[in-house]
Formats: structure tokens, C-alpha cells, sequence
């Protein structure tokens, strides 16, 4: 949520801070805003709307500076306008923040500062911390710098953030801080960036340094500190050296980097799987977990834990680890995870699953449960992410950056290492060599899989052109499948704004029946397993009252062709893997009837990547 960028250095910043919201604006896109500093000048612009409606005001500015910050917005504290949008400045004009996150107890402080005499124009939990930091910097006897009064101020604050903040009495410097809200800190030749996450600073530096909760930086045109926010202790890091491309965060010939992706997973899945896969002895290789495996095979029982799509992946994670490792596992909402009394003790193990690593719930899941003594492994696709940090094991997705909001190539990644993981486990606790090699075989043809489900939108386009119209749908599935019914209703909501629901297909008689009619569309999800000839009663079910039936299967027989209005193939595969290859006949559906429908597609309503508020 909210993305942020600094600059300092010998450039003209506002180019690269531009260019830095642009390729964050995925993170939010409510509003925008830029402040620059030249010597003791402090000027900003910001507006409603998105990067390119700001980068039009600033064209016909004369804004100039030699450091700057910036921001693109997700709205949680006062609606989308000007005005709430950042940067803040306080009420001498000479301070300017801005802020990924959640201040909790920012009424408190606005009411203590209100009785001093502050005057507020906004109704963001922003502009109490900037005017906190103005009423100690300039009000406060003890004389403090800016950057204690930064660290004053933080340490009178509840709740996540990422901040970085510029004073026009102290130029030439600009001022971090990270709690529970990612900033990445970039090093180049004389000059320095920060960013909510790498891809602003790759195209200026591969040099970073991932700040962790309560670190706090100090950057001039000289170099940088970072310290103890409370303490102010000096805290070494050393450099990591981002692997990314320019290319993999753009979207090239594509019209929608949701499209990309979706196309980028006859790749992504590959590389997830690359020098995992071990056919000879029918398991998987997992480096990640290994100083763990005891523990794991050990385990009374796992949880996972996760947000969104994640979630979904964890879903299916469920039936393959019970499957394969006979091992009770429980698939919890991290937001509901921390205020319930789990039973975890030292015998559970907890996966945490998070594309971004940063998941603002999905962390406070997993440090509860590191507090109530189980072992944590992670699953997220961002190296140096706080996930990958916290958790004591894990393993990396290689699904590359995603930017498109509705996540598509992370979730089958997810699902890949989630496959590979149950069938470790399994391997070690008797699963046969056979078995496993039959779900390997799978696995290593699934770039071909994919390329064929990508040939098929042909008639993926038919099925959203005449159910374009649709203000419901259905998605329906058995078994491990009931999890991608979930995963396609999700993806349809995320871009095409119909109303869509996945339901388990024999409960489409407890309920949801009574929906069905002929302006109805049903996604019936029926592979020819031990489900088929149930789902095929089903179908029967929502055919008799008139239902439109869109059935995707791996083997097309009479029955099914006779029952279905629109009938999709997913190429034949083995059970356990066929949810990753459906997942995308899915995503394209949802894709084309977004297109349909002229939907805003990378950018939906409402939504932003990367959830980093409670």
C-alpha cells in the first residue's frame, strides 16, 4: 500500500522521482505528490488521480530541487482528494513527509497538538506525525535537531510505517524510518535513493540495503547512517545486489502487464522448479528447509497462513501436504490468525505465504506465532523481503517482479513450491519412488501445458464476449479444486467488477441454486478424476434450470459436450497438477472479460499490491 521514493544527489531528481511512482504506482494510484529542496526552499505539488495526471502539473511547473521525496497514494485516512494527498507538510511550510502505513493512535496526538494551536488541513493520520515533528523541532526547548525530532516523534507513534522526510532548515539531507512498512535503501556513485520496494532504484544502481523494523537512516550527498530509532546505536549492513532487469518491469509488447504475466508463466513456473526437481529418485530438492526437515517430519500439525490469493495457494497446500505427508494441516486468514488462541506449541510448524514478503497481516501472523514457539518457513517471492527475514526457514518462488495487481504467475508459482514441498515430505515418510516420479514427470511438462492453455483464448474470448454482460457468476469445484473455484471467483471481482463466488459444487444445493437462471454464467472446474461423474450431476443440476454452463476439463465426452454451453481444455496432466493449469484458463477468462468490459485491468479500483496496513 502507498508507494514512496527519495532521491539525493547530483541529478535533477524529478525525472527519477516520476519515473520512481510510475513503476510503483501499483502499490496504490488514489493520488500523488512530489516535494523538492534547493538550499532552503522547500516547494511540492500534489493532486488527485494517478502518476500521469501529476506528471502533467509538474510539466508546467518550474519545481526544481536538488533532493526530493514522493509518494503515490492507497487511501486508508481521508478520502482520494488534493489535499489528503502527500506529501504533508506541517504548518510552517518547511517540513514535508510522506508515509506507507497506519499511525493507530494519531487522534490522540492531533488532539494534544490542536490544543497547542496546530491547524490541520487534512483528515490523514499523515499530517500528525509531520506536525508532531514540526511541534518538537520548533517548539521544544531542548532545542533538538530534525533528526531528533524525527526520532521523538516515532517514538511517540503506534502502528506500522515507512517514512522519509525532508526539512528546508536542514538541506541537503533527507531522513528515513521503517516499522512494519518496507523501505529499501539504494547506493549509487554520490548518490543515494529510498523506495517501498527495488524496482525505482535498479535502473540507477544494483546496490541496496533493506532496512528492518525500528531503523532509522540519515542520507546527506556525503553517504548515509543507519541506527536504532530509539537507541541511535550505529547498525552495519552490508550491500545486496539487486538481480532484476529493466525488462522484467515492463510490460514490452503487452497492453497489460496482467497479460504479461499471465504469458510470463511458461517461464515462471519452470524457474520456480528449476534444480528442485530430482526424477531419478522421485522427490524434490529443497535447500531452504533442509536444517529443518527434522522438525517438520516431527510436526503434529501445520498451519498455513495467508492473505488473498495466498490464501487460495495455501488452500490447495492443505489437501497436497495431507496427501502426500499424512500430516494434519489447518489454512488460516492471517488476519484472523493473531486473535484467535491457535493451538501451536513447538511440535507445529507455520508457513507463512506472501508474494511481496511484506504482508502487513501475514507478519503479524507469523510473529505470534514465533512467540507461541512454533517453527516458521516462509514461501514469498521477494529476496531481502521481511517475511524471508523473520521466519527461521523458506523457500523463494522465481515468479519475478509482478505489477499487475491481480496476481496471477505469483499464485502458480505458490502452488509449484507448495507441490514440491508435500511430495519432500512425503518421499521422507514412505511415499513411494514411483508415485513421486509420476508427479515429477508432470511437472516437467508443464511449460508445454502452459503454451497450449495460451493458444486456447481464441475461445476464452468467446466465452467472455457472451457472458460479458453477466453481473454474477459461479465457479465450481471438488476437492483440491474448490480452491481455484475461490482463486477464478477472486481474479473475476479483482478486474472485471462482477460479483463472483466459488463454492464447493456439491453445496450449490444449499443456497447458491436458488441464483441460478438463464443470465447466470457457471464455471463448472471438472477434470476427468475421481470427482467427474459427480460434477457431471451437478452440471445437470444448473442445465435444468437454465443456467449457462462453462465447463473446463481435460477430456472432452459426449456427456460433458451435450451439458455445456462453452466447453475449455486444459491439456491432460496429473491430478495434482492440474490446478495450476486451470488457474490460468481462469485468469485469461477474467482477463478477456475485463477487456470486454473496458475495466481499468493493472490498476482496479480500490486495490493496490503489496497490502502493508492491517
Amino acid at each position: 500500500m502507498c508507494g514512496i521514493v527519495g532521491y539525493i544527489g547530483n541529478k535533477d531528481p524529478v525525472p527519477i522521482l516520476l519515473k520512481g511512482l510510475k513503476r510503483l504506482e501499483y502499490r496504490g494510484y488514489d493520488s500523488s505528490g512530489i516535494a523538492l529542496l534547493q538550499e532552503n526552499n522547500l516547494t511540492h505539488i500534489k493532486r488527485a488521480g494517478k502518476v500521469s495526471d501529476l506528471q502533467l502539473l509538474v510539466d508546467d511547473s518550474s519545481i526544481k530541487g536538488n533532493c526530493g521525496i514522493a509518494h503515490t497514494r492507497w487511501a486508508t485516512h481521508g478520502i482520494p482528494n488534493d489535499i489528503n494527498a502527500h506529501p504533508h507538510l506541517d504548518h510552517t511550510g518547511k517540513i514535508a513527509l510522506v508515509h506507507n502505513g497506519i499511525f493507530e493512535n494519531y487522534e490522540t496526538i492531533k488532539q494534544v497538538l490542536v490544543k497547542q494551536g496546530v491547524h490541520f488541513t487534512s483528515a490523514t493520520d499523515t499530517e500528525v506525525i509531520v506536525q508532531l515533528i514540526s511541534e518538537l523541532y520548533y517548539n521544544n526547548d531542548e532545542k533538538l535537531t530534525f533528526e531528533d525530532a524525527v526520532r521523538a516523534a516515532l517514538q511517540e507513534v503506534v502502528g506500522a510505517y515507512g517514512i522519509v522526510a525532508l526539512c528546508a532548515d536542514e538541506p541537503n539531507k533527507i531522513i528515513a524510518a521503517r516499522m512494519g512498512s518496507p523501505l529499501v535503501l539504494g547506493v549509487g556513485e554520490k548518490e543515494y535513493f529510498l523506495a517501498s520496494d527495488s524496482s525505482p532504484i535498479i535502473e540507477h544502481t544494483r546496490n541496496v540495503i533493506y532496512l528492518d523494523d525500528d531503523e532509522f537512516v540519515v542520507i546527506d550527498k556525503e553517504g548515509y547512517s543507519i541506527s536504532n530509532i530509539k537507541s541511535k546505536k550505529i547498525i552495519s549492513k552490508s550491500l545486496t545486489r539487486i538481480d532484476l532487469t529493466i525488462e522484467e518491469i515492463e510490460k514490452g509488447e503487452f497492453p497489460h502487464f496482467m497479460l504479461k504475466e499471465i504469458h510470463d508463466q511458461k517461464h515462471s513456473i519452470s524457474d520456480t522448479m528449476r534444480g528442485r526437481l530430482n526424477l531419478d529418485d522421485g522427490t524434490t530438492n529443497l535447500g531452504g528447509i533442509l536444517n529443518y526437515m527434522p522438525n517438520i517430519l516431527s510436526a503434529s500439525r501445520i498451519y498455513i497462513t495467508a492473505c488473498g490469493t495466498s490464501w487460495h495457494a495455501g488452500l490447495i497446500g492443505k489437501h497436497l501436504i495431507e496427501e502426500y505427508a499424512r500430516v494434519p494441516v489447518h489454512v488460516e486468514y492471517a488476519s484472523e490468525f493473531r486473535y484467535r488462541n491457535a493451538i501451536i506449541d513447538a511440535n507445529t510448524i507455520v508457513i507463512a505465504i506472501s508474494q511481496s514478503g511484506e504482508t502487513a497481516d501475514t507478519l503479524a501472523a507469523l510473529k505470534k506465532a514465533k512467540e507461541l514457539g512454533a517453527i516458521t518457513l516462509g514461501i514469498c517471492n521477494v529476496v531481502g523481503s521481511a517475511i524471508s527475514r523473520e521466519t527461521d526457514a523458506g523457500i523463494f518462488t522465481h515468479a519475478g517482479p509482478e505489477i499487475g495487481v491481480a496476481s496471477t504467475k505469483a499464485f502458480t508459482a505458490q502452488v509449484t513450491v507448495l507441490i514440491m514441498l508435500a511430495l519432500n515430505i512425503g518421499r521422507k515418510k514412505g511415499v513411494s519412488k514411483d508415485r513421486g516420479k509420476e508427479l515429477i514427470r508432470a511437472l516437467k511438462t508443464i511449460d508445454q501445458d502452459v503454451t497450449m492453455i495460451l493458444r486456447s483464448v481464441k475461445n476464452i474470448k468467446k466465452v467472455a464476449k457472451y457472458t460479458a454482460t453477466a453481473n454474477n457468476y459461479l465457479y465450481l469445484g471438488r476437492g483440491i479444486n474448490f480452491p481455484v473455484a475461490l482463486e477464478g471467483a477472486l481474479k473475476l471481482k479483482e478486474i472485471s467488477y462482477i460479483h463472483a463466488e466459488g463454492y464447493p459444487a456439491a453445496e450449490m444445493k444449499h443456497g447458491p441454486i436458488a441464483l441460478i437462471d438463464e443470465n447466470m454464467p457457471v464455471v463448472f472446474i471438472a477434470p476427468q478424476d475421481d470427482t467427474f461423474n459427480k460434477v457431471l450431476s451437478n452440471i445437470e443440476e444448473v442445465k435444468a434450470r437454465g443456467g449457462i454452463v462453462i465447463s473446463i476439463t481435460d477430456n472432452i465426452n459426449n456427456s460433458i459436450k451435450s451439458l455445456s454451453d462453452f466447453v475449455l481444455i486444459v491439456p491432460k496432466t496429473h491430478k495434482y497438477v492440474f490446478p495450476i493449469t486451470c488457474s490460468i484458463i481462469l485468469q485469461m477468462l477474467a482477463y478477456e472479460l475485463a477487456v470486454c468490459r473496458k475495466c481499468e485491468i493493472d490498476q482496479p479500483r480500490n486495490l493496490a499490491k503489496s497490502v502493508t496496513v492491517e
